[in-house]
Order: structure tokens, then C-alpha cells, then sequence
């Protein structure tokens, strides 16, 4: 424990160990204030009218299709229309017509609204033999909410990989790694001390990002438990391997790098394009990221019954890299 508490210290120096724990519960801060966000209201087309000018008819008309924003002069309505952030359509009315005002910057689809807007007001009292059907969405921002929350919790529970690579390189070129073989710590206890130091680090990380950007109900505490702690294992163990391989700084950095991006990119592509009961979905679960990202989205979704095969696909990998790392250190001639 000593040895532990010791490494533990020696984290509060490390300026990337103290950044791979703040990342994610950054990110979490971050989704936490989209809550309040409404992505309908960002997508919705916004007109801009002078006071005056157009009638209440025009006005309500155009509200229809999005939002009306009355300016009290025309250079207003000309800056509004000509200001880089805004994606205002101008419309003016003169007699029974109208014309709108594009400043040439605007998005492909508003530019065909900007082009099309004043025929579909001239016909706008002409009845068309249409049938419409409304679908009302549960909520316009649930699915990407859930998504990024999902990303950053894998990210956080994958940082114990970061803590024990950037742990073991830094020992390397200390020179604490000689001075490890020649203390009385058996190979057991070191490999023991490490995981618990990149498995503390993960499980405390992905923890308190999830307290900031999600809520789970009771029945989901402990399948959510289960993820974590054998997520933030695997990764711990991962970080190991990196350690143990990498000769230096900056080959540790890039092995860092292409695990993550194997680690999150995969999973992401897999749920967003492949169907969850074909062979390819199924065989996705070879990366362990791929069960913790489907069991976090399950658990976004409040499908606790699907949160206990990512548990089951977890454990087996936490058993099958745990022998394959003793296998190693075997040949290696360390236990």
C-alpha cells in the first residue's frame, strides 16, 4: 500500500494524468448544459421583417415555417441579413408580393427557401390535394445527447490505459524501473499496484462524469457498476501492455493514441450503421470499447435487460487479457 500511496502522490505532478481526469468531466459539464439546449430551435429557418412593412398575415404566414424577427429599420434588417453568425432570410413586402434578402454566405437550403419563397406566397391561398401526417418526436436533442454522453463515459472509463502507460514510460526513463528490479516486490505485487493505479484513476474519472451528465433509476445502479469497474480493469490492464512495449515517450504516446482511436472509433460506426442483430454487430464485441459503448447507449435508453450481455462480453475479455498478460510475463521470465 505504501507503494501505492506513493505513485498516487506522484500523479498530482503529472500534468497528462491530471488532464486525462479532468477531460471527461469536462466533456460531461458540457453535455450537461446542452440539457437546456434545443437543437429544433437551432435547425428552424429564421426570417427577419421591418416593423410596419409587412402585414400581420405575412407574418403569420411566414411563422409557419420558422421564426419571424421584426427590425425597426431597414438597415437593421440589412445587418441581421449581412451578419456572418446569422443565417437570417430577408423578406420585404411590397403590394400583395414579397422579395427576400440572402447576403450570398447562407446554407444550400436556405438559399433553395430564399429562391422559392415568394412563389410559394403567391400560392399560398391555393389549396393542394395533399394528405399530411404529423409524427411527434419524444424529444429533438435525446438521441445525440445520449450518443455524446456515451463517448465521453468510454473515454473516462478507458483512461485508466493513459495513467498506467504514461505511469510505466515515465519510470523507464527515470531509471525507477532498474530500481524496481532490485527491490523485494514480487512480480504479483507490482502488477497488482499498477492496475489498482490506472483502475482507481478510471473508475473515479467515469464516476464523476456520470454523476454530472446522466441519471440512472435503481434497477440500472448496478449493471452501470458492473460496466465501470470492468471497463476501467481492462483498461488499467491495457495500460500495461503499453508500458511494458513502449521504449519511450513518444512511442508510448502513439500506442496511446491508436488504442483510443480502436477503442471509440468502432463501436460509434457499428451502433450508427450496422444493424444490432447481424453477424458484424455481434462480432463488434471483440473490442471490449464495443460492449461498454453498447451498454452505456442501453443504459441511456433505459433498456436494463440488454446492459447484462455487455457485462457478460466484458467479463470474459477481463479473464482473457488477464491470462494473456501473466502468459506474457511468463515468456518474459518475470513470475
Amino acid at each position: 500500500m505504501n507503494g501505492l500511496r506513493y505513485q498516487l502522490k506522484s500523479i498530482r505532478r503529472d500534468k497528462m494524468c491530471i488532464l486525462t481526469f479532468l477531460l471527461p468531466v469536462v466533456a460531461g459539464i458540457a453535455i450537461r448544459l446542452l440539457s437546456g439546449v434545443s437543437f429544433q430551435s437551432i435547425s428552424e429557418i429564421s426570417f427577419g421583417v421591418v416593423q410596419g412593412e409587412a402585414s400581420d398575415d405575412t407574418v403569420a404566414w411566414l411563422q409557419q415555417s420558422g421564426t419571424v424577427t421584426q427590425y425597426k429599420t431597414q438597415d437593421a434588417l440589412y445587418s441581421a441579413v449581412n451578419d456572418p453568425s446569422t443565417q437570417i432570410i430577408g423578406v420585404m413586402q411590397v403590394d400583395d408580393t414579397i422579395r427576400t434578402l440572402v447576403s450570398g454566405d447562407e446554407l444550400e437550403v436556405n438559399r433553395v427557401i430564399a429562391d422559392t419563397l415568394a412563389q410559394l406566397y403567391k400560392n399560398r391561398t391555393e389549396s393542394l390535394p395533399v394528405e399530411r401526417t404529423l409524427i411527434h418526436a419524444d424529444t429533438d436533442r435525446k438521441g445525440l445527447q445520449s450518443l455524446l454522453i456515451a463517448i465521453t463515459l468510454v473515454t473516462a472509463m478507458f483512461m485508466g490505459c493513459t495513467y498506467n502507460a504514461m505511469n510505466m514510460i515515465g519510470e523507464k526513463e527515470d531509471g525507477i524501473e532498474f530500481i524496481n528490479q532490485v527491490l523485494p516486490v514480487t512480480t504479483r505485487s507490482y502488477v497488482i499496484r499498477k492496475i489498482l493505479l490506472g483502475f482507481i484513476g478510471g473508475t473515479a474519472s467515469t464516476i464523476a462524469t456520470a454523476l454530472i451528465c446522466m441519471r440512472t433509476g435503481l434497477s440500472q445502479v448496478l449493471p452501470f457498476l458492473f460496466l465501470v469497474l470492468l471497463s476501467a480493469y481492462i483498461s488499467a490492464l491495457i495500460g500495461l501492455f503499453i508500458g511494458t512495449f513502449s521504449n519511450g515517450l513518444m512511442t508510448g504516446i502513439v500506442y496511446i493514441k491508436m488504442v483510443m482511436i480502436l477503442f471509440l472509433a468502432p463501436p460509434i460506426i457499428f451502433y450508427l450503421i450496422v444493424p444490432d442483430h447481424s453477424i458484424v454487430f455481434s462480432l463488434s464485441y471483440i473490442l471490449p470499447s464495443s460492449a461498454t459503448f453498447y451498454g452505456i447507449m442501453d443504459l441511456c435508453s433505459r433498456q436494463s435487460a440488454k446492459l447484462w450481455p455487455a457485462v457478460a462480453a466484458l467479463s470474459i475479455h477481463a479473464i482473457l487479457w488477464s491470462m494473456v498478460y501473466k502468459l506474457l510475463q511468463r515468456r518474459r521470465g518475470k513470475v
